[in-house]
């Protein structure tokens, strides 16, 4: 629900819910939710969700639940969702508006369906004068009741119509490397067009993506917080003291916003505090944040821009609106390039975003006004280098130890979900990625440190070898084997996103037991996809009573399209063979 002001906000009334349960005699039973059992979470200032949990469920239940939505925004109506994580049966939507209002119906997803215009005629009464008619003509028959016949007038009015239903809608099915699934979902979107009341000028209200890119820049909440300057100019004057090269210039203004600077966990594309006020309370959300950045940037000389961008759980912004973004970055220009910041994260650098914001495009806003797509994805590689040294004992356990290198996103993933917790918590929360396998000795260094590679490295004892007869037999690739395709479905009709290319380098090195000799090696080979989006390659040889293997894994693109789904597909099950295929020594 938003909330603009206590007169002007969103509401959800009428509020009711129940559970359908069979009892041991066949019988329904029906469980109504309670009121203390319905409760609001406070997203930010100006958004609040309304969270009810169902009584009695379980197993085999039914549950029902309806509730009215009111809100005054007549120019942003909710989408309305056709198909959910489970098939529907069946699913109708009937959307109405007077001839004042004028809407626009989008509709997206995989899922065909048409939409049925028509009109019909309607008459209402209303009191001559109230401002509700001028707001939203539906809600003025609350006041009609309190008004005597004599102070009533009746209208007709033409109403549009649009009506759709859908019967046995398939499910959304998650998988791995979906953003977010709803993106995907099919589902309506109405866009207030343009109004015209009676004896009222007609007012527009569709947009373009310029039109959206205006709004913001003469906003006093966005535009005019980046031109504002006198805040920060001694203070930022000291700190470019001495610095001429300009990508250093850019890098000290980024970490003097960075370190100064503490994010309250807002999202949001107007300033709440104040660029200047954020700036001396050190504290504000995206917005204060990432537009003072751009103003010192544009201080000390370079061509910066704010970027607007939907984050992954907001989806991806199709049709122009103020309300498709909900978040903001700065953008730079330097030596032909744009680099991206976003001085929110702690632990981030010029061109590394968190992956929750890094969604397709973003759109940038330049300081005339206009504005333009540009892509969030990054073109750069994270690479992590693994090396592992280990020996098979006579009790046919393995042991050894493995030093780790990440860099780029892998680096900033490990930051966010390593950094600050308890040795006990780092080594559980390692040791679930790894089968059969303890974790000691872990250490990890610049998890605190930004600009330079994390490493990690820890000794192991891992079980997966396995003796049938005189014969031992095991994975090379031990606990770093890949056993599970990510890819289940026979048809995906979504792009799979990576987020980041990424590239992933082994070198193991295994001394095996005495008193046996190597058998069987599998083959060295190399092969990819087609079109280069992944390739695998997997280097085997033997030197005495040693093993080296040599693995490098490879995904080139951020974003890859739905009819590279098969492909991908078989890749991995490529990969899944190859890496299960077994090492075989024979006792002398």
């Amino acid at each position: 629900m938003y909330n603009q002001t206590s007169f002007n906000k969103e509401e959800v009334n009428r509020l009711k819910a129940v559970t359908y349960t069979l009892n041991k005699k066949g019988k329904i039973e029906e469980e109504k939710l309670k009121n203390s059992a319905v409760f609001d979470k406070k997203i930010n200032d100006f958004l609040t969700v309304e969270n009810f949990t169902m009584p009695n469920i379980q197993d085999g239940c039914v549950i029902e639940f309806k509730y009215t939505f009111k809100s005054p925004f007549i120019s942003n109506i909710n989408e309305f969702r056709l198909q959910e994580t489970i098939p529907i049966n069946m699913v109708k939507v009937h959307f109405s508006s007077p001839e004042y209002l004028i809407y626009k119906v989008h509709q997206k997803g995989w899922v065909p369906f048409k939409i049925l215009e028509s009109k019909k005629k309607r008459t209402m009464k209303y009191r001559p004068g109230a401002p509700d008619v001028v707001s939203d003509p539906y809600s003025v028959q609350s006041v009609s009741q309190k008004m005597s016949a004599n102070d009533m007038k009746e209208t007709t009015f033409t109403e549009s119509v649009y009506e759709t239903e859908l019967q046995d809608v398939p499910a959304l099915k998650q998988e791995a490397y979906i953003s977010n699934i709803d993106n995907f979902a099919a589902n309506i979107k109405v866009e207030l067009s343009f109004t015209k009341y009676p004896n009222t000028p007609l007012k527009m209200f569709t947009t373009t993506w310029e039109d959206v890119s205006r709004s913001y820049y003469d906003s006093e909440n966005f535009g005019r917080q980046i031109e504002k300057t006198n805040y920060f100019e001694d203070e930022l004057d000291a700190v470019l003291s001495g610095i001429n090269e300009p990508s250093e210039k850019i890098t000290a203004i980024y970490e003097f916003v960075k370190q100064r600077m503490n994010w309250n966990s807002h999202w949001g594309t107007y300033a709440e505090e104040g660029t200047k006020n954020a700036f001396k309370t050190e504290r504000g959300n995206t917005a204060d944040i990432n537009l003072m950045l751009t103003g010192m940037l544009r201080y000390a000389g370079f061509e910066a821009n704010p970027i607007l961008v939907s984050t992954k759980s907001n989806g991806i912004p199709l049709f122009p609106s103020r309300n498709s973004f909900n978040y903001v970055i700065s953008g730079v220009e330097n030596e032909g390039s744009l680099i991206l910041l976003d001085a929110t994260n702690k632990m981030g650098e010029p061109n590394l975003l968190n992956t929750e914001i890094i969604n397709w495009q973003g759109r940038i806003i330049k300081n005339d006004g206009t504005s333009t797509w540009i892509s969030l994805f990054p073109s750069k590689s994270a690479v992590q280098n693994t090396m592992l040294t280990m020996n098979i004992s006579s009790d046919l356990l393995v042991s050894g130890n493995s030093q780790n290198r990440f860099t780029d996103h892998y680096a900033l993933s490990y930051r966010n979900q390593y950094n600050n917790l308890a040795p006990d918590e780092v080594r559980k929360k390692l040791e679930e990625k790894f089968e059969q396998t303890k974790l000691t000795e872990i250490v990890f260094k610049n998890l605190d440190q930004s600009y330079v590679p994390v490493e990690l490295s820890y000794e192991f004892t891992s079980e997966g070898v396995e003796e049938i007869g005189n014969k031992l037999y095991f994975s090379p690739m031990l606990f770093m084997t890949l056993t599970e395709n990510p890819f289940k479905l026979e048809e995906r009709k979504y792009p799979i996103d990576y987020e980041y290319p990424q590239l992933d380098r082994y070198i193991i090195n295994i001394t095996i037991p005495e008193g046996y000799a190597v058998s069987f090696l599998p083959e060295s080979i190399f092969f990819k996809t087609e079109n280069d989006i992944g390739s695998f390659k997997y280097l085997i040889s033997q030197s005495g009573n040693n093993i080296q293997l040599s693995v490098a894994f490879s995904i080139t693109q951020s974003l890859v399209a739905a009819t590279e789904y098969e492909a991908l597909k078989n890749f991995y099950e490529q990969i899944i063979k190859k890496e299960k295929e077994k090492v075989v020594l024979v006792r002398l």
